[in-house]
């Protein structure tokens, strides 16, 4: 009986044996994180093919032009996603991922003015289509676009890129070299890199911006202000509607003259519904 004790103690206390032993739970450590890991990818892949979270913010670069007086229904337009998307799903949007979309109408200039109605429809993503029904929060011209991503600071041309100061389109001031994005209230956001932000949104009735779905996290607004509603740097340009009402994702540009964007315009979204 004594020896067989003996021989328990040495197996239970073998150096060889535990290094097995902890060999073993690595491997089994290991396995169950790439599982976790892989369904969560899957999860998030299944999701995404669903459409986005309603609330999700897209800020695009349009590269399609619009013109009342030459453009007609079923006019495609296109442009690229400019800053990578986080969703609250726990997935992302990337960043030069392509948005789709058309002319819905057109009304001509004349007396009473023009308009154009547009839609966006989908984003494709590293080879994944991803439906889409978006409003509009804001848009802005190109020139103010390259304004926004242009230093405001009187020392920036011995400044490296990364310690600009910047303002964003609605007035947001972007300090890069602290990572913070503020207005006179305090800090919205913050700085990532290059033209990239990410800011929570900030309700703005007045302009015809309310709080919603979305208005609860950080959102990627790229060269945009965390309260920018509305048009910016297009003339008499107004949105007449968002999108964000039935017919969900339909947005009205009208004009008193001619509806009018030159390509390289901005554009702040954010999803409507999901398909």
């Amino acid at each position: 009986m004594v020896v067989v004790d003996r021989h328990i103690t040495c197996l239970e206390y073998n150096p060889v044996f535990e290094a097995k032993e902890r060999q073993e739970e690595m491997i089994v450590d290991s396995g169950t994180l790439w599982i976790r890991l892989a369904t969560g990818l899957l999860l998030a892949a299944i999701s995404t093919r669903a459409g986005l979270p309603v609330g999700t913010v897209v800020p695009v670069m349009l590269r399609s032009s619009l013109n009342a007086k030459k453009d007609g229904a079923g006019k495609k337009v296109e442009g690229e996603v400019m800053q990578e998307v986080p969703l609250s799903s726990g997935g992302k949007i990337s960043r030069r991922s392509r948005i789709t979309g058309q002319v819905v109408s057109v009304t001509r200039p004349g007396s009473s003015g023009s308009s154009i109605v547009l839609k966006f429809d989908a984003i494709q993503d590293n080879g994944q289509t991803i439906p889409l029904t978006a409003a509009l929060l804001a848009v802005a011209s190109f020139t103010s676009v390259a304004d926004a991503q242009s230093p405001i600071d009187a020392t920036s041309n011995v400044e490296h890129e990364s310690a600009w100061v910047t303002r964003q389109v609605g007035g947001d001031v972007v300090n890069r070299g602290r990572g913070k994005v503020g207005t006179r209230l305090g800090v919205v956001g913050r700085w990532l890199e290059g033209s990239s932000v990410l800011a929570q949104l900030t309700p703005n009735p007045d302009a015809g911006c309310p709080s919603g779905p979305g208005y609860d996290r950080e959102q990627a607004v790229w060269v945009f202000s965390s309260s920018a509603c509305g048009t910016y740097g297009l003339g008499d340009l107004k949105i007449a509607s968002s999108g964000s009402t039935p017919p969900l994702g339909n947005i009205v540009l009208t004009s008193s003259q001619n509806v009018e964007i030159r390509g390289g315009s901005g554009w702040l979204l954010i999803v409507a519904t999901r398909q």
